[in-house]
């Protein structure tokens, strides 16, 4: 089957314009073995963030005596690395989806499929679901340098590790905003990052909007996901409800503790705190 239709829910993808240039790597990236392997490994997920966990509280626990290091020269280039990854992911699959909202329109958006197999974004679809592994770093750096680490940070790579993984393996409706929004999100959070550990003086409100946008990522996240439920017995959307249950649970779960971090931090409290 072409992969330009393939997995579209009865509609043909969003083809490729002449304004998004698709690049070799994109080009030669095979989704279907893609798709296979995390059909086959998406598991792995759950011994990573097992291992996640156990490094925490026993890096935490090693840490207690010892003198904080400084790291601040890897600290950049991380973040800067991620940041650049952020941006790109956001720029590619952002043009994907503004494709389909202008030819298609907005349901189209939510319930197309084609997102995981077309063209440019089937290869950052991909490799935005990998990244969830490596990017469960950013608390290596928090516990080597003694920061206050919360549970909000932690819970969160967790919990978009295990269900990035979950659902790219099914390859639901909804995936397209979840995956564009997340991109975005990051790509001004490590960005933000990268200037702050390269002692960039920065106005505490860049912090806040940051915030302000993960919360509104969340509200966005939920709307599709109930988008998602309303139409999938009645149209184009594919999903299930073990899907949207957990979706359902992150989705809520984050809204509070994000809500709770920006009240404790920026309403309540005078400090604030790095959170992923």
């Amino acid at each position: 089957m072409n992969n330009d239709t393939e997995l579209a829910g009865g509609t043909a993808a969003v083809l490729l314009t002449p304004e998004l240039q698709e690049y070799e790597f994109e080009r030669q990236f095979d989704d279907r073995g893609a798709l296979e392997w995390m059909q086959q490994n998406w598991t792995r997920c759950f011994a990573f963030s097992a291992i996640y966990v156990m490094l925490i509280f026993g890096g935490q626990y090693l840490m207690r005596e010892r003198t904080k290091f400084e790291l601040r020269k890897p600290l950049i280039l991380w973040s800067l690395t991620l940041a650049l990854f952020s941006i790109l992911g956001a720029l590619r699959t952002g043009w994907y989806m503004w494709q389909v909202l202008t030819t298609s329109g907005f349901k189209q958006s939510v319930c197309d499929r084609s997102f995981y197999s077309a063209p440019v974004s089937k290869f950052w679809a991909y490799m935005f679901v990998l990244s969830k592994a490596p990017e469960l770093g950013d608390t290596v750096f928090i516990i080597l340098r003694k920061q206050k680490l919360i549970f909000l940070h932690w819970y969160h790579h967790i919990t978009v590790l295990l269900y990035s993984w979950y659902t790219y393996k099914d390859r639901v409706s909804g995936g397209g905003w979840f995956m564009t929004m997340n991109f975005a999100v990051h790509a001004v959070m490590y960005s933000y990052y990268t200037l702050r550990a390269a002692q960039v003086p920065l106005p505490r409100s860049c912090a806040m909007l940051i915030t302000v946008t993960q919360i509104s990522q969340m509200v966005m996240g939920m709307v599709v996901n109930a988008l998602v439920y309303n139409w999938m017995g009645t149209s184009d959307c594919f999903s299930h409800s073990e899907n949207i249950l957990w979706s359902s649970v992150m989705y809520l779960s984050y809204l509070y503790l994000f809500c709770s971090f920006f009240y404790s931090t920026y309403l309540k409290s005078s400090k604030g705190v790095k959170v992923d």
